[in-house]
């Protein structure tokens, strides 16, 4: 017995450091690491048999073939394969990771989640001042507060138009101006970049070119009479456009500023009667845009 245990020694595998039992017959053969795989050369036994002295084994040549008697050797003396334990542990560690994540993702994303900041009015004096958040909007509009938003008020009486990026609440869902533009006498705020909008409003004013807008204020009060038609646009549930039109019966201010190249600044509240009560305040810079060349062939007279 004592024999045997002397005859036997211990390496290291040079590509993972597994140690490897081997017998000093087998000094100097190739062998397979049981757990890498790597075809190795075990070395000469050592002098000693301390056995806190590990050898390492030789990597092959990548051009070396062993010969025939050393694949024989190799074959019949080869230990077993041991189970691949750090496989599975890392197998289970991504499973355990996976589970947890599942488990508790709702305090992990409610950590990371992005609060709305809700519209508020300030009081100053007799006078009300509107602010809506300098947040971005919502990828996608959500059902807002019920139509008791105190910034819904058809009078312009007191009212102050807020410096803040135009926003509000269009058929009842939440509405952040993403692109406003002029064409003629329609100025058009919509959210989404897409035609027809999200949502969005038409407001058709008194004026034939864009650039006589500038400098100008544009005050529609509920009982003016020929008031300038206002569209209100959005998707129904089947992301089919709609539309409901208003000839009257809204509270409407407009400040234009100066012409800047093809862009025209301005402020506006704007206050719809609708069911949802629906309303519009902020500033915003209008792209003027040019009408489009008609492609009729003029008639010739005879």
């Amino acid at each position: 017995m004592l024999k045997s245990v002397m005859s036997e020694f211990k390496y290291a595998c040079p590509h993972c450091g597994q140690h490897i039992r081997c017998d000093t017959t087998q000094a100097g053969t190739t062998m397979e690491c049981p757990t890498c795989f790597q075809k190795i050369i075990a070395p000469q036994a050592p002098a000693s048999h301390d056995p806190k002295f590990i050898l390492t084994g030789s990597k092959i040549p990548k051009h070396a073939r062993p010969s025939g008697e050393e694949r024989l050797a190799t074959a019949t003396a080869a230990p077993k394969k041991k189970f691949p334990i750090a496989a599975v542990g890392v197998v289970s560690l991504v499973v355990a990771v996976a589970v947890a994540a599942v488990v508790f993702r709702g305090k992990i994303f409610q950590r990371f989640s992005v609060k709305v900041v809700p519209y508020v009015e300030v009081t100053h004096g007799d006078k009300v001042v509107f602010h809506a958040p300098a947040t971005n909007p919502p990828p996608a509009p959500s059902v807002a507060p019920a139509a008791n938003d105190p910034n819904w008020k058809l009078d312009l009486a007191g009212v102050i138009l807020p410096d803040a990026p135009a926003a509000g609440r269009l058929n009842g869902k939440e509405f952040f101006c993403q692109r406003a533009s002029l064409l003629g006498g329609s100025l058009s705020l919509r959210q989404g970049n897409k035609w027809p909008p999200e949502l969005g409003v038409i407001i058709s004013l008194h004026a034939v070119h864009s650039a006589d807008l500038a400098g100008k204020t544009i005050a529609v009060t509920t009982n003016l009479t020929a008031a300038p038609r206002v569209s209100l646009r959005w998707k129904d549930d089947q992301q089919q456009p709609a539309t409901e039109n208003f000839n009257g019966g809204y509270a409407l201010r407009v400040e234009f500023g100066a012409l800047a190249g093809e862009r025209l600044p301005g402020k506006i509240y704007l206050c719809l009667p609708d069911e949802q009560k629906s309303y519009v305040a902020g500033s915003f810079t209008a792209e003027i845009l040019k009408p489009k060349a008609s492609t009729k062939t003029p008639k010739r007279k005879p």
